[in-house]
């Protein structure tokens, strides 16, 4: 290489470098007046901390800090608490004890004999392990009795054809534990008849002579043009007489209309049905549910 050529190159090494040199002097004044900008600024707000982490960092949002104010509340809440503690304190410290009530009780004696058992006409428990057929109202004198089941008493296939869908009834009977049902019924005249079935589940598992009651209620209750009334002493709602006043006609029948009564007690179900070719008054059906939930 020429002298010339050597002493260009010399040259623009040391153009480069001065010009590297003021870039780099260019950015440590930039800087040194970004910091002294930064440090004024701080020095004249009250959040200097959240100025500065502002600038340093203004694309990465972060939690917001607690201000000085609510430090000061902070500490002045502690500050007085810890005041009002140490007063408390003195106060309670002059003032004579206050003396507390014994913890000894009177003796409660214990009465001496043994609890009678309940006799079988006040065991309701007893009363219903029985027989069943006891516990139903007596045929009226002067009617004509109705034979039902096998001498009063019902298996659960005979209970269930009382249903419109038997098989379904069935099933259902000894899911939920039938045990057994016995009932009575009567002619009174021509066409006067009166049927009372006390139906007694297990209930090992549910409440099956509610439920069945219950459904009982739903059946009555959908028949158009009906009037209904609570059983005295069943409880609210445990206990329904229904009055259908609309009759079932049939060409070459009489009119047929029905009376029905729902009620349970224990795991007794009770039910009780009149038909009659004439309207059937309140007066009859309630006087039969109120005696026969008596017996139970």
């Amino acid at each position: 290489m020429s002298g010339a050529g050597a002493a260009g190159v010399a040259e623009t090494a040391v153009a480069e470098t001065t010009a590297g040199t003021a870039e780099e002097t260019e950015a440590a004044e930039a800087a040194e007046a970004a910091e002294e900008t930064e440090a004024a600024e701080a020095a004249g707000e009250a959040d200097a901390a959240d100025a500065a982490e502002a600038v340093a960092d203004a694309g990465s949002p972060r939690p917001r800090r607690r201000g000085r104010t609510t430090a000061m509340i902070a500490g002045a809440a502690v500050l007085g608490t810890v005041a009002g503690t140490c007063v408390g304190y003195l106060v309670q410290a002059d003032r004579a004890p206050t003396a507390l009530p014994s913890l000894s009780q009177a003796v409660v004696k214990q009465a001496g004999g043994e609890v009678e058992p309940l006799s079988a006409a006040q065991d309701r428990k007893v009363k219903m392990d029985g027989d069943l057929r006891k516990l139903l109202l007596d045929r009226p004198k002067g009617t004509k009795e109705i034979p039902m089941g096998d001498e009063g008493w019902e298996s659960l296939a005979e209970y269930a054809e009382r249903y419109d869908k038997p098989a379904n009834a069935f099933s259902n009977l000894a899911e939920d534990e039938f045990r057994r049902s016995a009932g009575i019924s009567w002619r009174s005249g021509s066409t006067y008849n009166v049927e009372i079935v006390l139906t007694q589940f297990r209930q090992e598992s549910k409440a099956a002579a509610s439920e069945w009651s219950d459904n009982g209620h739903y059946w009555a209750e959908k028949e158009g043009h009906t009037r209904d009334w609570p059983i005295p002493g069943t409880g609210d709602g445990n206990g329904t007489v229904y009055v259908h006043d609309t009759p079932d006609r049939k060409p070459g029948y009489l009119p047929f209309y029905t009376a029905e009564a729902h009620a349970w007690r224990g795991d007794v179900y009770m039910e009780i049905w009149i038909n009659d070719s004439k309207p059937i008054p309140k007066a009859k059906i309630m006087d039969l549910a109120e005696r026969q939930v008596g017996k139970l």
